[in-house]
């Protein structure tokens, strides 16, 4: 080590010509608690791959700055699996530990943003056209339930700690979200360690299910749940009201981009047209008999990424043994926080 000091002032000053200081703080109460939470869920991986002596890479954080991660600034974090892996037992330990350590870890932060709620005083200062309407702003700012700014689904965990350990005078409205970090990163460190334990493919939860149900099984409820997850996404994107121009332009494109996501699932271009236009059909029905019904077309882009780049179906291991009754128990545990984490609306 050198005599140099670990952190310059003038590293501060230079920032602050950009920040200010409450806002560099402010930054520091999101970015470490949620780079925290990427950074145990993958060294769960990482540290389980070194114990079955199976190679693999440090953490690489994804950054992202477009849209709505330029607020967050990465798009999750990975590791690099660089041997193969000999059984379903290994697969499942490795696939388990990052999103179990990962939950263990944004549980605490969630608890301790819901009961370190500012006073209503730190919103006024935010927002100080605000402070007029007092406690009840929300009714005033928000004349919808569109009003602008980050809104973030509320999943099931999430709910019954607010209602648990939160004082409902000091919450915020959901638009005002972004003003609380630690809340912001509790609830983001969720939304993606739901998106990791979503139990299709080689995603964590990919390999909780393989380690479960072994090969064949795995992967036909892996490619029903794929199938589930484009059908619920694209729901309501058209209807039999839809306007002509957004059936005549539209159309062709999510037609395409279904026979895209789905020529992998099936083994022939036939099957691939026939399940494209079963699920197209079954959307137009059920959109006919509940009128108003939607999905989440956002989520459309990540099935893509699933049906094309990371792929819907899990590699067999050379060793087939079931796992042990502990393992099963725990892995029934992990999808049951599945559910308890995932909303399947996450962002509005």
């Amino acid at each position: 080590m050198t005599g140099r000091t670990f952190f310059d002032p003038r590293t501060a000053e230079s920032l602050s010509v950009w920040l200010t200081r409450a806002e560099i703080r402010e930054g520091l109460w999101f970015s470490l608690p949620f780079l925290g939470v990427l950074t145990v869920h993958e060294f769960g991986h990482y540290f389980t791959a070194r114990y079955y002596k199976v190679r693999a890479t440090l953490p690489y954080y994804i950054p992202f700055f477009t849209g709505f991660f330029n607020t967050i600034g990465t798009f999750g974090a990975v590791i690099r699996i660089k041997d193969r892996i000999f059984s379903r037992k290994e697969f499942f330990d490795i696939g388990l530990a990052g999103p179990l350590a990962g939950f263990l870890v944004a549980i605490p932060v969630l608890m301790y943003g819901f009961t370190h709620l500012p006073p209503l005083e730190y919103l006024f200062q935010v927002h100080p056209e605000y402070r007029v309407y007092g406690a009840d702003y929300a009714q005033y700012v928000y004349k919808s339930a569109d009003g602008g700014g980050l809104v973030l689904g509320k999943s099931l965990i999430y709910q019954f700690l607010e209602s648990w350990l939160a004082d409902p005078a000091l919450l915020p409205h959901p638009n005002e979200l972004m003003h609380y970090p630690v809340l912001l990163a509790g609830s983001l460190a969720l939304f993606f360690t739901a998106l990791n334990l979503l139990p299709i493919g080689q995603l964590d939860g990919g390999h909780i299910l393989y380690g479960l149900l072994g090969f064949q099984r795995a992967n036909q409820v892996s490619a029903i749940l794929f199938i589930g997850f484009i059908f619920y996404a694209g729901l309501g994107l058209f209807t039999v009201d839809s306007s002509n121009d957004s059936l005549l332009y539209g159309g062709p494109i999510y037609l395409l981009y279904l026979f895209t996501v789905f020529r992998r699932a099936v083994p022939t271009p036939r099957r691939a047209l026939m399940l494209v236009l079963g699920v197209l059909a079954a959307q137009l029905a059920l959109s006919l008999a509940v009128p108003g019904i939607e999905g989440n077309p956002g989520w459309l882009v990540f099935g893509f990424l699933l049906g094309r780049v990371m792929g819907i179906y899990h590699p067999p291991a050379p060793d087939e043994s079931p796992l042990s009754a502990g393992r099963k128990v725990l892995g029934w545990v992990m999808l049951a926080i599945f559910v308890l984490c995932f909303t399947p609306s996450p962002f509005g």
